[in-house]
C-alpha cells in the first residue's frame, strides 16, 4: 500500500472472478492458479492519501469477506498521510501450532495474535498501566523470517502429511511439496485474529532458513550435502515457489510487478480457464535456486522523507564458494549500495540475521569462518566447517568480507557521506531466538581516520514471535553469546588474522527470551522502539493481554531541517552522546 493504491491478496478455494468494493473504489479481476491452488491479487487505486475505507470481498458476485460471524472491526485499507508519524510492527520466528492451553505450554503465547486482539479491541491490557494507551496503529507489519517452519512441523502438519505419504520415507515430517507448504501456509495464517490482522495491516516479509530448513545456505559443504539426499531438489523449489506467491508477491510495488518476470506470465495466463502455473512456477524456482544472480528477492520502500526501508535476502544471494564466500553476491551488494543512501530521517535496514550479534560471538563467528576456511591447516578446516554446522554459526560475522563491506556503507551514509546523514540507521533483525538492542560507534582506530558520525546506528532485534528456547537453551545461549564468548572471542580471533571490525558496539536492552514483537514509531527524527509480550489472565487462554517489556527512544526529539550545517550536526551529535 501506498498513499493511493492497495493491493489485495487472496486464496480462494476455486477459479472465480473477484471484486473488492472499498467505500467506492472498486477493481475486479479474475483467479490464477499453481498446482490446484488459485489465487488473485486485486490492485485498487485512486484511494487517496491519509483515507480510510471498510471494504469487502466478493466471489462471483457473492460476498465472502468479512465473515458474517466475525467477532473483529471491518477490515479496512488505511492509505498513510503524507510525511506524519510513521509505526512498524515486526517480528520473526513463528511456528503454528493451536492457540489453547496445551499450545501455550509447549510453544508459548503468540506475540502476533496477541498484538491483533489488541489492536481489535478484544483483550484490554495485562495490567492498569499507561504503557499501552498510546499503542500506535500500524502502517506495516514486517515479518523478518521463520514465517513458517518447514523443518520443525506440528501435530496438525503431520497429521496432514500422514495423509498423504508415508512419513517414513524421505523426508519424514519435514515438508516435501508444494501442496504441503500450501497447507503449512493455511496453518499460520488462518486464525480469526491474524487473519483479521494481515486483512487490515499491509505487510511485508523476507525468508530465513527455517522457511527452507534449518541452516539454510551455511557453506558450500552443507549445501553438497542437502544436494546428493533425493528430496532436496522438491523442497526447494516448493520452498521458493510458494514462497513467491504467499510472501513475494507482498513485498512488490505494483509498478514493481509490472516489471517482474514471472508476475507479467501470470498475468498473461490469468483466469478461471487458464492453465494451471504450477510447471512453470516450478522451473522458475529451479533455476533462481541454481542461479541466484538471475533474481532479486531483496526489495526497498520509501516512507517520503520519513524513513526508508531496505529489506535484504540473507540466504539465496550467499556466494558458498570457498574462494568468494560472500552473504551477498556482487550484484546484490550493489543493488543494497544503492539503496543505503541519506536525505531521509531514518534509514532501517531489514535482514532476518543480525548485522550485530553480542561481540564477543561476533569474534568467534568470525574465527569459525576463519578456521572453515583453512585458517590453522585442512584438519582444522573439517573440524571448523564442523563446528559451523552444529552451532550455527553463519550470521553475518560468519561472511567477514560481507560484514566489512556493509559496515563502511553504514559508516558513510551516518556520516553524512551519502546525503544528509540519517538520524537513526537502524538493523531490524530476528532468527536468535532472544531479543535485544545494541548500539554501535566507530572504534578508536576508525574514529582517528574517519569522518564523525551523525547518526545513531542501532541493531534491533525482536526474535520469535512464537517458538521460545527450552530453559536450558536460554542459559546456554546467554553463556555463550554474552559469557564465553566474550573474553575468548577476539582472542581466537586474532589468532586466525579476522580483521578488526570498524564498529564497536553494546547492548542497551536486553537480552530477552519471551515470545514478543516489537513496534518502531518515528516522530521527526526521534526513533521510539518497543516490544511487546503476551500474559494469559485466569484461565483465558483465547484472550491473552498484551504486557510491554522494554522502551527506548534514540535520535534527536526534533526533525533535521534539509541543509543543516555540518557544526549543526556535530553538536546534535555530541549532545546525544
Amino acid at each position: 500500500m501506498d498513499e493511493s493504491s492497495a493491493t489485495l491478496w487472496l486464496e480462494v478455494s476455486g477459479p472465480a472472478t473477484v471484486r473488492v468494493d472499498a467505500s467506492g473504489v472498486s477493481a475486479t479481476t479474475r483467479t490464477f492458479a499453481v498446482h490446484g491452488h488459485h489465487y488473485a491479487l486485486v490492485e485498487l487505486s485512486g484511494l487517496g492519501a491519509g483515507t480510510r475505507r471498510p471494504y469487502e470481498v466478493r466471489l462471483d458476485d457473492a460476498v465472502v469477506w468479512p465473515p458474517a460471524d466475525s467477532e473483529f472491526p471491518p477490515s479496512v485499507i488505511a492509505t498513510p498521510a503524507g510525511d506524519g508519524p510513521l509505526a512498524i510492527a515486526y517480528g520473526s520466528c513463528r511456528t503454528a501450532v493451536p492457540h489453547d492451553r496445551r499450545g501455550h505450554e509447549t510453544h508459548g503465547v503468540d506475540a502476533m495474535r496477541t498484538y491483533a486482539l489488541r489492536l481489535a479491541g478484544a483483550a484490554p491490557p495485562a495490567d492498569d498501566s499507561s504503557e499501552l494507551e498510546d499503542l500506535a496503529w500500524p502502517d506495516l507489519l514486517l515479518l523478518l523470517g521463520d514465517q513458517v517452519y518447514a523443518d520443525e512441523t506440528s501435530e496438525e502438519m503431520r497429521e496432514f502429511i500422514a495423509s498423504r505419504r508415508d512419513p517414513a520415507e524421505p523426508p519424514g515430517e519435514e515438508l516435501k511439496d508444494y501442496e504441503e507448504y500450501a497447507h503449512l501456509y493455511f496453518l499460520a495464517w488462518s486464525d480469526p485474529a491474524n487473519r483479521w490482522l494481515l486483512s487490515t495491516v499491509p505487510s511485508a516479509m523476507i525468508f530465513d532458513d527455517h522457511d527452507v530448513r534449518d541452516d539454510w545456505n551455511t557453506s558450500q559443504s552443507w549445501r553438497e550435502q542437502m544436494e546428493q539426499t533425493p528430496w532436496w531438489h522438491g523442497r526447494i523449489v516448493a520452498a521458493l515457489s510458494s514462497y513467491w506467491v504467499y510472501q513475494h508477491l507482498g513485498n512488490m510495488s505494483a509498478a514493481e510487478r509490472e516489471q517482474d518476470e514471472l508476475w507479467r506470465t501470470l498475468r498473461d495466463h490469468e483466469g478461471p480457464q487458464g492453465p494451471d502455473l504450477g510447471p512453470l512456477l516450478d522451473e522458475f524456482a529451479a533455476r533462481v535456486d541454481q542461479q541466484p544472480e538471475t533474481y532479486r528477492w531483496s526489495y526497498s520502500r520509501d516512507f517520503g522523507t520519513r524513513a526508508r526501508l531496505v529489506v535484504v535476502d540473507s540466504r539465496a544471494a550467499r556466494v558458498l564458494d570457498p574462494e568468494h564466500r560472500a552473504m551477498l553476491d556482487p550484484d546484490e551488494l550493489g543493488w543494497l549500495d544503492r539503496q543505503v543512501q541519506g536525505d531521509v530521517d531514518h534509514l532501517l535496514i531489514g535482514t532476518s540475521l543480525p548485522f550485530l550479534l553480542s561481540q564477543g560471538l561476533h569474534h568467534v563467528e568470525g574465527f569459525s569462518e576463519a578456521l572453515a576456511q583453512g585458517a590453522w591447516g585442512r584438519l582444522s578446516s573439517r573440524a571448523g566447517e564442523r563446528i559451523r554446522q552444529t552451532v550455527d554459526l553463519e550470521h553475518w560475522a560468519a561472511f567477514q568480507d560481507s560484514f566489512l563491506s556493509v559496515a563502511d556503507m553504514v559508516i558513510e551514509v551516518a556520516s553524512g557521506q551519502r546525503g544528509q546523514a540519517p538520524s537513526t540507521v537502524t538493523f531490524l533483525s530476528g532468527d536468535v531466538h532472544h531479543s535485544y538492542l545494541s548500539s554501535a560507534r566507530l572504534s578508536r582506530k576508525e574514529a582517528r581516520r574517519r569522518k564523525p558520525l551523525h547518526s545513531a546506528l542501532l541493531q534491533a532485534v525482536c526474535s520469535p514471535i512464537r517458538n521460545p528456547l527450552e530453559l536450558k537453551m536460554r542459559f546456554a545461549t546467554a553463556a555463550l553469546a554474552y559469557g564465553v564468548a566474550g573474553p575468548v572471542g577476539r582472542l581466537v580471533s586474532l589468532s586466525a588474522k579476522v580483521p578488526a571490525s570498524p564498529l564497536r558496539w553494546r547492548n542497551v536492552e536486553g537480552p530477552w527470551f519471551d515470545n514478543n514483537i516489537g513496534l518502531l514509531e518515528t516522530s521527526g527524527g526521534q526513533l521510539r522502539l518497543r516490544w511487546f509480550t503476551s500474559q494469559i489472565v485466569g484461565e483465558d487462554h483465547a484472550h491473552p493481554r498484551l504486557r510491554q517489556i522494554v522502551e527506548r527512544v534514540e535520535g534527536s526529539a526534533t526533525q533535521r531541517p534539509a541543509g543543516r550545517h555540518e557544526q549543526d550536526r556535530e553538536a546534535l551529535t555530541a549532545g546525544r552522546e
